[in-house]
């Protein structure tokens, strides 16, 4: 901590508020430069920082222990000289008095803050939303809680076909469970991968056993104390032993907004990762970042920007001159497949998919690509278990390639002979 001798309060060089993998990160970055610096890391849950894939993927199906989430272990952070202030909420933030108030009513000084709030599950707003057995999975708890709903002949309901609600089906068939996924639009994933990717990714749960409701929404959950159905706008009860809820998320920008930080879809940070408030940065699922490649602002809800993006912010907070720039990517395991992603697509852009490979043999890729010239500009790209590949995909992106239709869809034709 800065002393001052004054009498004001004294200062700590580096408040994180946080328990995500962006906070763990951010001390990574801010170590490389400042060894001394105070640093004390503010967190909600009452447990170490965390990372959120294992939790519908390998903790889930029980393939690895909890304890496999964690970041670092204790040790990790006493050795790095951080302050713990788990199971303490941050309550306000006054960003002209460089001031963080928590849930107790103590303040604290600090001289630079990073907010890495992550984001929130978006609430089902029907009646019986409250029942027991209508779970969410966004945090270590919850993905054990719904582990032990996940047996053999169980009946899961599963509202929203997203990555999350794809990730729990697959686990749950695996499981032996019987499955229904309810989504109002007429194939998984539509937003993010069109209506032909989207197809594909229901045809690969359809052969595990997965039924699909597509077009429909929820009415209402039947039930006691625990839900025992769900209702569909069309009328229809789908028998359930547990709901899932996947219906998207929020950014938690609230901090922010209330101490009068620009946001839109999340905290705004220029290409350093620094937001509008003298001494604050954000990073993670909640930052809304200015991508100098891509020329928009892009907020990301996947590990690699949380990974990636929490190092970024604890650099430039120790006064490293960075500029975060990544293409974003992300990644999914789902039954015997493994896929990658890279790249940004915006909505209503029109983008135009070349398949290299055939679906059907779940092994291909996939491009989103706008007409240029004599051939086409690569916007994102994806494989289905066409391995090494991403680094290829992303050079096409990043250096707005423009190439032969024909060749990128020709797998015949090595990706690196086209960038």
């Amino acid at each position: 901590m800065t002393t001052d001798t004054s009498g004001e309060q004294e200062r700590t060089a580096y408040v994180l508020v946080g328990g995500g993998l962006a906070a763990a990160k951010a001390i990574e970055g801010i170590r490389e430069s400042d060894k001394q610096g105070s640093i004390a890391l503010v967190a909600e849950e009452d447990r170490l920082p965390y990372e959120r894939p294992p939790l519908s993927k390998g903790v889930l199906k029980g393939d690895d222990e909890p304890d496999t989430a964690f970041t670092h272990d204790k040790d990790w952070y006493d050795d790095n000289g951080v302050e713990l202030r788990l199971g303490t909420a941050a309550t306000s933030l006054d960003a002209a008095a460089h001031t963080l108030t928590l849930d107790g009513g103590e303040t604290l000084a600090y001289e630079k803050l990073l907010l890495a709030t992550g984001s929130s599950p978006r609430a089902l707003d029907v009646p019986g939303a409250d029942l027991g057995g209508v779970l969410y999975l966004r945090e270590l708890q919850e993905s054990q809680e719904l582990k032990k709903h996940l047996t053999k002949d169980a009946r899961v309901v599963i509202v929203g076909a997203g990555w999350i609600g794809l990730e729990v089906a697959a686990a749950a068939s695996e499981a032996g469970a019987s499955v229904t996924v309810i989504e109002p639009q007429a194939a998984p994933l539509l937003g993010v991968m069109g209506e032909q990717i989207g197809g594909w990714f229901a045809d690969l749960h359809r052969g595990h056993g997965v039924e699909f409701r597509f077009g429909e929404g929820v009415e209402r959950i039947e039930g006691d104390t625990a839900a025992s159905g769900v209702v569909t706008k069309s009328g229809d009860t789908v028998p359930a032993d547990v709901v899932v809820v996947g219906v998207g998320i929020t950014p938690n920008t609230g901090l922010a907004d209330a101490a009068g930080i620009k946001t839109d879809n999340g905290i705004v940070t220029d290409p350093g990762l620094r937001t509008s408030a003298d001494g604050v940065w954000a990073a993670g699922d909640v930052a809304n970042w200015r991508s100098t490649t891509l020329d928009t602002n892009v907020r990301v809800e996947h590990w690699a920007n949380a990974h990636d993006g929490g190092l970024a912010a604890g650099r430039s907070m120790a006064g490293q001159d960075v500029t975060y720039d990544p293409i974003p990517f992300f990644y999914s395991d789902q039954y015997d497949i493994g896929l990658e992603y890279a790249g940004y697509v915006p909505r209503g852009s029109g983008a135009e998919v070349v398949l290299r490979g055939d679906p059907k043999g779940n092994e291909f890729m996939a491009f989103w690509v706008l007409p240029e010239g004599d051939g086409v500009r690569v916007l994102a790209g994806m494989h289905v278990n066409v391995w090494d590949t991403i680094d290829d995909v992303q050079r096409l992106v990043r250096d707005r390639t423009v190439v032969d239709r024909d060749r990128l869809a020709d797998p015949e034709v090595p990706l690196s002979d086209l960038t």
